[in-house]
């Protein structure tokens, strides 16, 4: 049996009153027009400071050990963390927003199979245009998409913390001669920057992407950092748990609502053991010059 948000007892950190039955029709055309969409205002910008406390305690742990961070450019970092590590992690996966486009967009039985996030510091260099992961054969032939990269900001941005950068309509583009299937050659640089977009989330907002939409993070050349979280979500078969480590304990697990036991794919373990990260890719770890 499936249950809504309000029966889950999740702390009052969204204000949106989108039931998670609803299709979202805005965020859906968004998704198959541009590759993005956006919920503003989602969460009370208490909770997402609470989020970003969370976000910055297992920075500081993963730094603290061999492959507990992986480079995303010069300055630019990537942690997966257990979903017991942030407080907040029921609240975030049962807001309604959110529950409502996993259900559209991927199906009921949606998976939720990754929680980290990225934080590009001062000095982050801009990142080779790029997606995420190679385009899937169900997305080529049937234009369906099988997977959804939630963001959330833990602080507001600005210009010069080098916001997210994305070319709108481009996760169609079939990639077949990119490198890894993930990196455009630099002809077509010209068509991404025509396009490009830039993004200026603030504390409370969330948005929802296909990873396969052309897009890369801009320098930081702030004072501060502009960590963001990221919540991964398939569709069934769409194979991506199986590059991610994250797990809970039997004892969190039997806390957790039923409407996130049903979603959560990772295992269920006696003991957490720290994730090495292992996904370092050369081109996004040398940056790119315009």
């Amino acid at each position: 049996m499936r249950v809504s948000p309000a029966q889950t007892g999740a702390s009052p950190a969204h204000p949106t009153s989108t039931a998670p039955d609803e299709v979202p029709v805005e965020a859906l055309g968004d998704l198959y027009r541009d590759g993005i969409t956006a919920c503003r205002d989602a969460f009370d910008v208490a909770w997402v400071d609470q989020v970003g406390e969370d976000v910055a305690a297992a920075f500081d742990e993963a730094r603290s050990r061999p492959d507990g961070a992986v480079g995303r450019g010069p300055q630019r970092w990537y942690v997966e963390i257990h979903p017991e590590e942030l407080r907040g992690f029921v609240e975030l996966v049962t807001q309604p927003w959110v529950v409502s486009v996993c259900q559209a967009v991927l199906g009921p039985e949606y998976e939720i199979v990754e929680l980290g996030f990225d934080i590009p510091f001062p000095g982050a260099a801009m990142q080779p245009w790029h997606r995420d992961f190679p385009m899937p054969e169900e997305t080529r032939r049937q234009r369906r998409l099988t997977s959804l990269a939630f963001n959330l900001t833990t602080v507001d941005t600005v210009e010069e913390m080098g916001p997210f950068e994305i070319a709108p309509g481009t996760q169609w583009d079939h990639g077949a001669d990119f490198h890894h299937e993930m990196f455009p050659p630099r002809e077509r640089y010209p068509r991404y920057q025509q396009r490009a977009v830039r993004k200026y989330p603030r504390r409370g907002d969330i948005s929802a992407r296909s990873a396969l939409t052309i897009h890369r993070g801009t320098p930081n050349v702030s004072r501060s950092a502009r960590p963001v979280l990221v919540l991964g979500v398939d569709a069934p078969g769409a194979g991506n748990a199986a590059h991610h480590d994250m797990a809970v304990t039997r004892s969190y697990w039997e806390s957790l609502p039923p409407l996130v036991r049903e979603h959560l794919f990772c295992p269920v373990v006696d003991r957490l053991e720290p994730i090495r990260q292992k996904h370092t890719i050369e081109g996004l770890v040398m940056g790119a010059a315009e």
